[in-house]
């Protein structure tokens, strides 16, 4: 058993037999555990040899299994490391307010405030109190501008500045413009609805995705601007209030989306 120059052991002889490279790999093995001096003092041909069979030890855990490299960072077609930051959400028509406007009535940029809930509730009430249009959408509620279905839009006629005060002498083929998401819709007027805050049937039609009809499919995008028909009603001796003090009709203008243009 012949003995290795340097070090108290010897090995065995059939590993004496082998080929000289074999015994090459043993000598890098022994000279990596012998500490850094070692390896500096060995020259350039030690760093190397050292090098060599580093990726063979670098690839066993302590109990012998190979371990995968670590995955490299995506890179971009830029050659750059891609971005891991999620994307930026979507625009949502739904929940972000928009502006509306009517040429031919005079409207111009009146705030459409968006909220979960449904035509001259409670909270949408206090929105239209600020002076402002309010959209509801959701279960009970509609759609965003633009989108197919019903965009339901309500506002004050008399009160809080008034600012749907004309809406009820729109014309059919009158234009309401939507600003919204860097988006315009254009909407056409179509006809003209009567809604009955004392009717369960009526408000359904009014809240419908197809307006007037409850139940349907809708195929095209669609708006309701609406507003109280409070002169009308008294008018005709109908003093009728709810808790919110709304008459119960409100007068509904139809529309049918025509145009999308960039803002």
């Amino acid at each position: 058993m012949p003995a290795v120059p340097g070090y108290g052991f010897r090995l065995p002889m059939m590993l004496s037999r082998t080929a000289p490279a074999a015994l090459i790999g043993v000598t890098v093995l022994l000279s990596g555990c012998a500490g850094a001096g070692a390896a500096e003092g060995s020259g350039t041909a030690g760093k190397a040899a050292v090098s060599a069979a580093a990726p063979a030890r670098a690839t066993a855990d302590a109990r012998g299994t190979a371990t995968p490299p670590s995955p490299a960072a995506p890179v971009s077609g830029s050659g750059a490391p891609a971005s891991t930051e999620p994307p930026a959400p979507a625009f949502d028509p739904r929940t972000e307010a928009a502006v509306l406007s009517v040429p031919a009535i005079g409207l111009e940029d009146l705030r459409v405030v968006p909220y979960e809930g449904t035509t001259d509730d409670w909270p949408g009430t206090r929105i239209q109190n600020r002076g402002v249009a309010a959209s509801p959408y959701g279960d009970r509620g509609g759609v965003g501008p633009g989108e197919v279905g019903n965009y339901l839009v309500t506002a004050h006629r008399l009160s809080s500045g008034g600012p749907m005060r004309d809406v009820p002498a729109l014309d059919k083929g009158d234009s309401v413009f939507v600003t919204a998401g860097g988006s315009v819709y254009e909407y056409v007027i179509t006809e003209t609805r009567q809604t009955s805050f004392r009717s369960e049937r009526s408000l359904a039609e009014q809240r419908a995705a197809v307006p007037g009809h409850p139940g349907e499919r809708p195929t095209k995008a669609m708006i309701t601007l609406s507003t109280c028909a409070t002169p009308e009603d008294d008018a005709a001796g109908n003093f009728w209030r709810d808790d919110k003090g709304n008459p119960e009709h409100r007068i509904d203008k139809i529309g049918v989306l025509r145009e999308v243009s960039d803002r």
